[in-house]
């Protein structure tokens, strides 16, 4: 659910969703110099949905962000879901009876008009939890369910909500859900952001990048940039990604968003063989990013040193990549990364001194 301006239900509005640049897994273990971390958020709409929910990073925000390094969906990718638990009906509805035809062998059998137009349930449709709650959802997305008939716009408004909150634990299932949304109101970018940032978390790469460019057309929004590339870079095409880096260098994306999309820009890189230029993208963020700035931003200044430690480590420069893990866990105070976990890991290989030149000399003359 990357959501874009607003928040999903269920997760704060982060800017992102997903996993850029690196591995492409979230957190967690090196592989093979591909930095993991959270995702690129799909923006901020006001419900976006995000990890989704349309509800949710809609779900989710983010536009989750890109994987590569994070995250997330977010993400999406981005509420990672975000989903309001409901105490109350089931979002289903009883349809009037039809008339009771009755002869000598009938029983009571009674037979019910067929549904309206787009609330009727297609056999692998997955049902609507019984305490799915739609009175919580962003005022947002509340506005753009508004131009639809009040039964269609419960149902839809159900199956955003469930996506939203079923996104980080079982993402297939919030893809399922983002899509029964999606058959009713693809019209509706909430509901287009719903099943980008589902279809991102339960790794339908094609898919979400196909929804995350109809929306960035009916949004006009470029936030959903940095997850595009990272979809491209999921589907085996760097220089996809690369591309969309260069265009996003001529937008002006909010600094988290800059930065999901050259921690994917750098992912990219690494994917081509080119690991000291994914290297350079990175440090030289970082000698752009002063520390007032970063503390500012903190998670995404996290997720840019995460991903600069990551590919370090992988090039066998442990001092340094601790140095930047050590500053990851700095400014990580939501923990999207286990950057922690990954200097201490450090600590217990760190026998004896590393005395290997710096990988970028001016590095030394950062202040931190």
């Amino acid at each position: 659910m990357t959501q874009s301006r607003g928040e999903r239900p269920g997760k704060g509005s982060r800017p992102g969703g997903g996993r850029s640049g690196g591995d492409r897994t979230g957190r967690g273990q090196s592989n093979g110099g591909q930095s993991s971390g959270g995702r690129p958020g799909s923006g901020g709409r006001d419900g976006g949905s995000g990890r989704s929910g349309g509800a949710g990073r809609g779900a989710g925000s983010a536009a989750r962000r890109p994987q590569g390094s994070s995250s997330r969906p977010a993400g999406a990718g981005g509420q990672r879901s975000g989903g309001q638990q409901r105490s109350g009906d089931r979002a289903r509805h009883e349809y009037a009876r039809g008339p009771e035809p009755r002869d000598s062998r009938s029983s009571d059998r009674e037979e019910r008009t067929p549904p309206p137009p787009g609330l009727q349930r297609r056999p692998d449709e997955p049902n609507l939890p019984p305490d799915v709650d739609v009175r919580a959802l962003p005022r947002g997305v509340k506005a753009e369910l508004r131009g639809l008939p009040k039964d269609l716009a419960e149902v839809v408004a159900g199956h955003l909500v469930t996506a939203g909150r079923l996104i980080d634990d079982e993402p297939e299932l919030a893809y399922r859900h983002a899509e029964a949304a999606r058959r009713r109101a693809a019209r509706l970018p909430v509901v287009r952001e719903a099943a980008a940032e589902t279809a991102y978390a339960a790794g339908h790469w094609d898919v979400a990048l196909s929804e995350f460019r109809a929306l960035r057309r009916m949004t006009g929004t470029d936030d959903f940039l940095p997850v595009m590339a990272d979809c491209e870079r999921a589907l085996g095409r760097p220089q996809a990604a690369l591309k969309i880096a260069k265009e996003a260098r001529r937008k002006q994306l909010d600094p988290a968003l800059a930065i999901e999309m050259i921690i994917v820009e750098s992912g990219a890189r690494n994917d081509l063989g080119q690991q000291p230029e994914a290297r350079r993208v990175l440090h030289q963020a970082i000698l752009d990013l002063d520390n007032r700035r970063a503390a500012q931003l903190g998670t995404p200044a996290a997720r840019l040193y995460y991903a600069y430690a990551d590919l370090l480590e992988t090039a066998g420069k442990q001092s340094e990549a601790r140095r930047w893990f050590d500053e990851a866990a700095a400014h990580d105070a939501e923990g999207e990364t286990d950057a922690i976990e990954r200097r201490d890991l450090l600590d217990g290989m760190l026998i004896t001194f590393d005395d290997s030149e710096p990988e970028h000399p001016e590095a030394a003359d950062v202040d931190r």
